[in-house]
């Protein structure tokens, strides 16, 4: 499937509407239910910034992104079979060379396919390794009753093992947003406990924001995460790494 292409390392002011619809409809199109990082557009679209991300369908074109992206880089596979990556080992990080990168590269498309004979393997994707920041996860579950409940906390390994997180019904605004980044009982990790920097609460609470116009203009989108999406310090922003969405099969 072809995913309709935009250029990631731009982050809108607005939103384009008609781009992420392009995007959903190529999906559906091709009976893809389950998106993940081949639609970061849509993601831009709503001017979320994203890191700056390239796509490989072949060994030399990843070695070719990673010296345009520069090292140390990160490398994920993408296959629509695939949504939990790490359960595959299809993601490789601190590669520091292209010899790494060429490695990497085919590690995956050798193992991969004997743990998962079902799964298409369309590339990969690369990113550079980002340090200097806290996880956070944002997302999105359709309740039946009360339609998209939003969701934030603590991202990566951390949504697992703490389980702390914040729920409000979308639209959200200005102040709701920050009820749900302020309400989460980590949220002093955030702020800046104990002498760290405090983080750019101002970048979440627009992201949740950007979010909440996304799945309210989108009911066919039944869940959505980020996952994680990075804060830096307070005035330095934050920047999605990873997402995932499913699409309502009727």
């Amino acid at each position: 499937m072809s995913m309709k292409q935009v250029d990631l390392s731009l982050t809108k002011s607005g939103s384009d509407k008609s781009l992420a619809a392009e995007i959903l409809e190529d999906a559906r199109r091709a009976k893809w239910y389950t998106l993940g990082l081949e639609s970061f557009g849509i993601l831009t679209a709503y001017g979320i910034p994203v890191v700056k991300t390239a796509f490989a369908k072949t060994e030399e074109e990843a070695v070719k992104a990673a010296d345009d992206i520069g090292c140390p880089l990160v490398m994920k596979i993408i296959s629509p079979q695939i949504s939990h990556k790490s359960d595959v080992w299809g993601i490789r990080l601190s590669l520091q060379d292209a010899d790494e990168v060429r490695a990497a590269y085919r590690e995956m498309m050798e193992d991969i396919p004997e743990k998962r004979p079902d799964a298409v393997l369309e590339g990969v994707q690369l990113q550079p390794m980002l340090s200097g920041g806290r996880e956070v996860i944002i997302g999105m579950i359709r309740d039946p009753t009360f339609g998209p409940m939003l969701m934030f906390g603590l991202g990566g390994v951390y949504v697992e093992i703490l389980k702390d997180v914040r729920f409000a019904i979308a639209p959200v605004n200005e102040k709701e947003a920050r009820d749900m980044i302020t309400g989460i009982k980590t949220y002093p990790l955030l702020a800046g406990a104990r002498g760290s920097k405090p983080s750019d609460i101002d970048a979440l609470e627009d992201t949740i924001i950007k979010v909440s116009r996304l799945v309210c203009d989108f009911p066919e989108i039944e869940e959505f995460e980020i996952n994680p999406m990075m804060v830096f310090e307070k005035g330095m922003g934050a920047l999605a790494v990873d997402m995932r969405l499913t699409l309502k099969k009727n």
